[in-house]
């Protein structure tokens, strides 16, 4: 794999790290390629889902922006499913 790389370390409290390695293991992935997969997951997701998910929306909102979201996605599959079918 010739492909560059970027090196982050993390912290974790105790109780997120035993869900990961359980994860892991449940899994059959190593910790660094379920992390990987999150972060590529994450970075392409659009900025309300990253704030939702980031937890830097009050509760009075939650609600509402969950709703918004829902409509949002149902919004977007017809379009997504169309150009799925072009190619």
């Amino acid at each position: 794999m010739n492909a560059k790389r970027a090196v982050l370390r993390i912290q974790l409290d105790l109780s997120a790290k035993q869900q990961l390695d359980r994860l892991a293991k449940t899994r059959g992935m190593t910790q660094i390629s379920i992390m990987s997969r999150l972060v590529e997951w994450f970075v392409r997701q659009n900025e309300v889902i990253q704030l939702a998910a980031l937890g830097v929306v009050s509760e009075e909102f939650t609600g509402p922006l969950a709703r918004r979201l829902l409509e949002r996605i149902a919004e977007e599959a017809p379009a997504e499913a169309e150009l799925a079918g072009k190619r």
